[in-house]
């Protein structure tokens, strides 16, 4: 698939760049892409819910009734959890929620995902830029030039360009990232992918192997 290469300010520079139809034209596996999009999701997760269980809770050992005979359940000392204010049964406590997926898997995912941004014609290619300085202003012109005002944006940088992360980092459907930390769940949630020249040819150094 032959693109357009335009400038920031949505001009054509009458260059056209083919994407590569081992990443971008492939028939796309969902299932791969969950798996993926889950492993990002769980890394998010902080995993820090805690409550109290009855050898935790501060409160008197002494048993409360008999242990025979009351008519209700056997219950101990006040921090039973048959009763109010007692310790909690098998409740949550501070664990990790990632797991891995192999390389190959990862891999399959994110070409699945640019294939199907490829296929909705979703993907602009823009000759490198980098900003003197973060304005937040300057971004909003280049999505408007580009005529995708309105829509959610993920640019994909060949590197870390901080000024322009920081033009972008306020806006709520804007987002950076470089071409080594493109993931399936950023590619999917965004309804379109503005890619620099470097990033393409980055994205295809790690990906067509």
């Amino acid at each position: 698939m032959d693109i357009n290469i335009l400038d920031i300010k949505g001009r054509e520079t009458g260059r056209k760049v083919t994407l590569n139809e081992n990443i971008f034209g492939i028939e796309p596996n969902d299932h791969v892409i969950y798996l993926d999009v889950k492993r990002y999701l769980a890394a998010q997760r902080q995993g820090t819910s805690k409550t109290k269980e009855r050898s935790e809770h501060s409160g008197s050992t002494r048993k409360l009734g008999r242990q025979k005979g009351g008519g209700g359940a056997r219950r101990g000392d006040i921090n039973s959890p048959v009763l109010v204010g007692g310790g909690r049964v098998f409740g949550p406590k501070p664990r990790d929620y990632s797991f891995k997926l192999n390389k190959k898997v990862r891999s399959l995912a994110r070409k699945s995902a640019l294939s199907y941004k490829a296929q909705e014609q979703a993907i602009i290619v823009v000759e490198d830029f980098d900003f003197e300085a973060p304005r937040t202003k300057e971004f909003i012109n280049v999505v408007k030039d580009l005529k995708i005002d309105g829509e959610k944006v993920l640019l994909i940088l060949p590197e870390v360009r901080k000024n322009v992360y920081l033009s972008a980092r306020n806006l709520r459907k804007a987002d950076v990232t470089t071409a080594s930390q493109t993931n399936s769940y950023k590619v999917l949630n965004a309804d379109v992918l503005v890619v620099t020249e470097k990033s393409l040819m980055r994205i295809e150094e790690i990906l067509d192997k």
